[in-house]
Formats: structure tokens, C-alpha cells, sequence
């Protein structure tokens, strides 16, 4: 094999004028600014090559000049088919103008796209994007109406509507890692992300194009460790070095071992952050978390949650997850955000949005920027202002639930908080919740449609998404309805029984969270919901270990029931609940005879296929008994007779 060290401008000179090029990073994380500089550098000087098609998945930039706002200059590209733009405005205002043609894609789509470009497939096939913007049938992803070819289609598979995205070759791939050996093999032992390295150069190199890397040090051929491969040399054309102010780890950081996930940061050092806006709507969003589950945090507003979670002793009961492969730990913030510290692994972005996609996320909090009276939320257009879906499809459609945060007002908006209650200084010129929003990034009929719970957070208020459309269920203290929530929205929402935010939200001590998340009193665990005539039983996270914790169910159940006098239905969340062995013949007497007695139907769920599968043999001993995967497949049972 021979040696491809090769200098940054002689690895330029591979990229030829009309070629799909295709780049790596997240943020300022994995981004080979060497290779971009070179690039640049050679277009400045010789003014090719020209009309290159640039494909990305994540945002790669600093928003200045950064990452790929490096390739703005006028001639150089040509079509840019990307995810998220927000850190990218040189080219975005390009795109914006029609200089150059635009997509918006999400970002999971993208990175998915590489995978099946790799395996020679005509494209992607996703449910991802129906009845947003970048269906056909509004505007197919296009950021202007120049951007001439149709790259997303409409297509019915099964009688199943489903998006189909076109696969282009991709003729170079900028890829960037750690450690590079003469022959190509390439690590990333010092790099935050895994990203989506292997299959962009797959993509490449089955599609007859080159694969450049940056890496930050070389070693001899041979020495690297097969199992630290990330991208093995067979794959690979050149290999550059580059100089340390065009690796760093991310835009705000040069160098942290935490990040690598191979070094555990001690905890409990980081000071409690002030109560401020954002950390107000943190604070009632972290209320939503589900105690064992596993949740995304968006960028931006949801950052704050992490923290929350952190302060309240809630890390270890949640998993947090970020779209470009963390999982668990904390996530970073700002220029830093993608990467983690305390992971417990980071596995590569397609494979999350596999997880993300196939609906294996508990709880998402996103931001939003406008919010209408049919819940549809925008986050990525504002006028001449590009900020691209990103993730956010992927994820708000998928997602069991929906936390939305965000200011109620923009642009000027400044609050006080006084003895526990929030008082407007100054009202935001701007209004977020109107009458209809510029873009569609999350349906909210879709969701209404598919059942799926949604909260939009603000630091006034609390909206909910239901049949009725959109309806306020919660106000701050200090907070005026008509004069601080409704006279600055373009739409009325439905108003029922509003209960005041948690007084705690606005007391800048802890909150006490943990305790109450995870020792859920009997009465809260075990309600009867008169509107829906149907009693609900939370045994989620509970480890019933002997007769008295049985007995204690049984007779809570009773009383709810007793000044009934009929049968109800009855849903059942059995989310990590733990049962002794020893226990499991009397609990299922005990079932047995409470749905005898007091139940009409049951339904029953648990998000564990192994809980599904264990609960199944416990409950069956007379009976049939189906567990379901949601508390949404419950109550569609339930609501069907399909039992």
C-alpha cells in the first residue's frame, strides 16, 4: 500500500469543478477546516474548481467564518443540499437570494442517504418529513423556487404514504480524525463524535470518488490498533496533517480528555446557574422528564434542561441523548454543543437516527421559534433568516413526548422575578404564537392525529396540544391572562381548568425533583379520569417487594372505584416496574381478582420488550394478557375493543 500523506494543497487539487462533495462534522466538532481552508485558498487563487454541489448532514460552522461558511465565495458552489444552515449564513444569504440553489433536508435523512448511496440504493425511503416542508406537496425542501430538480418524491408503499429521496454520487469526501498511519487507517480517539465518517467515505468510494481525512498526527504504518479503526486505510486516497489552529476538538474548545468519552469528569463541581429566563423554562420542562427513559435536548433553549437535570440529582435516572450519537452523560452547550461529558458510549449518527426514527426516544424537548393555532411549529425559515430543520424532524416526529420550549415573546423580551412571581418588564416586539406559521417543521395535525402528547413551555405559561387544538393548562405566578398571555397572541386558545406553574420554578433554590419524580405518592400513581371514564394505574419505576406494597395497590384501587358502583376501563403503565419472584403467583391472583371485580376492559404497557415479555408469563397464568409498547397503543386498544 503506499503511503497518501499528502500536503493540504495538493489534496485540494483532487476536487474537480462539478463535483458532489460531501463534508464531515457537527457544530464545530469533526469539521476538517484544514481541508475547507485548502479548498478555498486554491478557488481564490485559480478560480477553480467551480459549481461544486455541497451535501451535509449537521451544521458545520462557528457562524462567521468557519467550517463551511469558508466556501461562500461566489462560483464555488453551485447547490447545497443540507440540514441545518443557521451556522452557515454566507451561504445561506447565497442560497436565500438564489445565487446558488438550496435544499433543506433533515438532517437525519442526509445522514441516512449516505448509507444507501454506499449500498448502491436509488435513494432513502422514510416516513421523515411527511406534512412538513419538505414534503412535495408543500415545497419539497427547496430553500428557493430556483432550486429546479425534484430530489424528494411523494410515493404510496403498502397503501403507507412515505417520502422517497433521491441518491446522487458523491465524487469527494472531507472527512477528518485523529490519528492517521501511512497507509490511511484512520482513528478518532481524540475526536467528540463519530458522526457519520464511515459511510460518507463509503459513499464516495463506491460511487468512484476520493476520500481525503484531516487527522492532527501520523504514525507509522501497522502501529494502529485494528479496533480503533474507524475508517480503515482500503477506503481512504489521502491522508492530510493538520496544524492545530484548524483541528480543534470544537469551536470552543481545543482540547477536553471528558469530551473523548474516554476520561469520566468528577461530578457535583459545576456552580448552580442563575435563574434567568431560559433557566425558568428549563426548569418546567425538566418537570417532563421520565424518570428511566431515554431523551433528546435540542440546541438552544433545551441545552438548559441538562443542567436542571444535573442540579436536581436527575442524571442518573435519565438518559440523554444528542442526534449526532451521544448517549448519556450531559451534554455540552454553545459552540461545544454535540459533544458530552460522562458518556456512556457514542456510536455513529446514522445509527442514532436508526434509534431516533424508529421511535426509541421517551421524551424530546426542542425549541420553537413560532407555534399557530393548529400546533405546527417553525424553527427553520424567517424570511431572508435560513436556519434549517437539522434534526428537529427526525425527532419531533418520532418521539413518544413533545416538549417545545421557548420565550412566549422575542426580541426585546425582559423579565423580573420577585418574591417567587414573574412580572414582564418589557413585553417582546415580536409575537411566537400567531395565527399561522411562515414554515411548517413540526405538523401539529399529524401529531394531533397520531395521539402523540405535546407541551409548548414558555417562562409565562404552558400550552398543550389535545383534540381541541391548542390549550393553555398552566400560568406563571405574578402572570395576568388576559394581559400577559392573550393580548399577544394571534389566535385564542381553548381555556379550561388552569393550574399555577410549580411556585418552585421561580425560587432560585433547588427544587427537590428527584424525590418527587421517583417517590410518586399512591394517590398521584393510582387516578380516575372522569372526562375519559377511565381509570389510570402508573406502577412505573416501582419495586413492589412484598404483600404490604401489594395491598397498599389493591386497596387504593378499591377506593378510587367504590363510589363508582360499575365497571371501569383500565390502563396500567407497568414502565420498569419490579416485581419480586417470590410475589409473582399473588400479584397475579390479585390482578386476577381486581379485574374480576372492578375492570371492564385492561389494557396494559411497558416500553421494555424484556418487562413485555416477563410481565406476559406473570399475567398469564388465566388469561391472555398483551402488553403494549406505548401508553398511546394502550389507549388505542382500549378505545378500539381490540383486546
Amino acid at each position: 500500500m503506499q503511503n497518501k500523506v499528502v500536503s493540504q494543497r495538493d489534496a485540494a487539487a483532487l476536487i474537480h469543478s462539478g463535483d458532489t462533495v460531501t463534508t464531515s462534522g457537527f457544530v464545530g466538532a469533526g469539521v476538517p477546516d484544514a481541508l475547507l481552508k485548502a479548498l478555498a485558498d486554491r478557488y481564490e487563487d485559480e478560480s477553480h474548481p467551480r459549481d461544486l454541489t455541497l451535501v451535509f448532514a449537521a451544521g458545520q460552522g462557528d457562524g462567521k467564518e468557519r467550517g463551511l461558511n469558508r466556501l461562500a465565495a461566489p462560483g464555488l458552489v453551485s447547490r447545497v443540499i443540507g440540514g441545518h444552515w443557521g451556522l452557515i449564513p454566507k451561504l445561506a444569504a447565497r442560497a436565500v437570494s438564489g445565487e446558488i440553489e438550496g435544499y433543506n433536508f433533515p438532517q437525519g435523512i442526509i445522514s441516512h442517504l449516505y448509507r444507501d448511496i454506499a449500498a448502491g440504493k436509488p435513494g432513502t425511503i422514510s416516513h421523515v418529513g411527511l406534512e412538513t416542508f419538505v414534503d412535495p406537496r408543500q415545497n419539497g425542501g427547496r430553500v428557493t423556487g430556483n432550486s429546479s430538480p425534484d430530489l424528494v418524491e411523494l410515493i404510496t408503499i403498502g397503501g403507507v404514504e412515505r417520502l422517497f429521496y433521491h441518491a446522487m454520487p458523491i465524487h469527494v469526501a472531507l472527512l477528518r480524525g485523529s490519528t492517521a498511519d501511512e497507509y490511511g487507517n484512520i482513528t478518532m480517539e481524540r475526536e467528540a463524535l463519530i458522526l457519520d465518517n464511515l459511510a460518507q467515505a463509503m459513499a464516495a468510494r463506491n460511487s468512484g470518488g476520493v476520500v481525503i481525512v484531516q487527522v492532527d498526527q501520523l504514525v507509522a504504518k501497522g502501529t494502529l490498533p485494528a479496533r480503533d479503526v474507524i475508517i480503515p486505510g482500503v477506503l481512504v486516497d489521502a491522508v492530510v496533517v493538520a496544524p492545530p489552529e484548524l483541528h480543534p476538538q470544537t469551536y470552543a474548545t481545543q482540547y477536553n480528555r471528558y469530551y473523548t468519552g474516554r476520561y469520566r469528569e468528577p461530578e457535583g463541581k459545576a456552580a448552580p446557574t442563575p435563574l434567568t429566563l431560559r433557566k425558568i423554562i428549563a426548569r418546567r420542562a425538566a418537570f417532563e422528564l421520565p424518570i428511566g427513559g431515554v431523551v433528546n435536548l435540542g440546541i438552544g433553549m433545551p441545552e438548559g434542561v441538562s443542567c436542571v437535570a444535573a442540579e436536581e440529582g436527575l442524571l442518573h435516572h435519565v438518559t440523554l441523548t444528542a442526534e449526532p450519537g451521544i448517549i448519556g452523560g450531559q451534554p455540552a452547550s454553545g459552540l461545544d454543543f454535540g459533544a458530552a461529558v460522562n458518556t456512556e458510549a457514542i456510536i455513529a449518527q446514522g445509527s442514532q437516527f436508526d434509534f431516533y426514527d424508529g421511535g426509541g426516544l421517551d421524551m424530546a424537548c426542542l425549541g420553537m421559534a413560532e407555534v399557530d393555532s393548529a400546533g405546527n411549529v417553525n424553527v427553520s425559515r424567517f424570511g431572508p433568516r435560513l436556519a434549517g430543520a437539522g434534526g428537529f424532524i427526525n425527532i419531533s416526529q418520532n418521539a413518544r413526548h413533545l416538549v417545545f420550549t421557548g420565550s412566549f415573546t422575542a426580541s426585546g423580551l425582559d423579565i423580573r422575578i420577585t418574591d417567587g412571581a414573574l412580572q414582564i418588564v418589557t413585553e417582546g416586539r415580536a409575537r411566537k404564537f400567531d395565527t399561522a406559521v411562515e414554515q411548517i417543521t413540526f405538523s401539529g395535525s399529524r401529531a394531533q392525529r397520531l395521539g402523540r402528547p405535546v407541551l409548548y413551555v414558555t417562562e409565562r405559561c404552558v400550552l398543550r396540544l389535545d383534540h381541541e387544538g391548542i390549550s393553555l393548562i398552566e400560568i406563571a405566578p405574578g402572570i395576568d391572562i388576559e394581559r400577559d398571555v392573550l393580548a399577544h397572541m394571534g389566535f385564542t386558545p381553548h381555556i379550561g381548568d388552569i393550574t399555577q406553574m410549580d411556585p418552585r420554578i421561580f425560587i432560585d433554590a433547588p427544587m427537590g425533583l428527584r424525590d418527587e419524580l421517583l417517590t410518586l405518592g399512591m394517590a398521584q400513581r393510582i387516578q380516575f379520569d372522569v372526562d375519559r371514564d377511565i381509570l389510570f394505574i402508573n406502577l412505573a419505576k416501582m419495586n413492589i417487594r412484598n404483600v404490604a406494597d401489594m395491598e397498599e395497590i389493591k386497596t387504593r384501587v378499591e377506593n378510587v372505584l367504590a363510589p363508582l358502583g360499575r365497571k371501569v376501563d383500565v390502563v396500567v403503565n407497568y414502565d420498569q416496574t419490579q416485581i419480586d419472584d417470590d410475589l409473582t403467583h399473588a400479584w397475579s391472583d390479585m390482578v386476577d381478582d381486581l379485574e374480576d371485580r372492578l375492570y371492564k376492559q385492561v389494557t396494559r404497557y411497558s416500553t421494555s420488550a424484556f418487562l413485555r415479555r416477563k410481565l406476559g408469563q406473570t399475567l398469564e397464568r388465566r388469561r391472555r394478557v398483551t402488553i403494549f409498547d406505548s401508553e398511546r397503543a394502550a389507549e388505542a386498544a382500549l378505545r378500539d375493543g381490540a383486546l
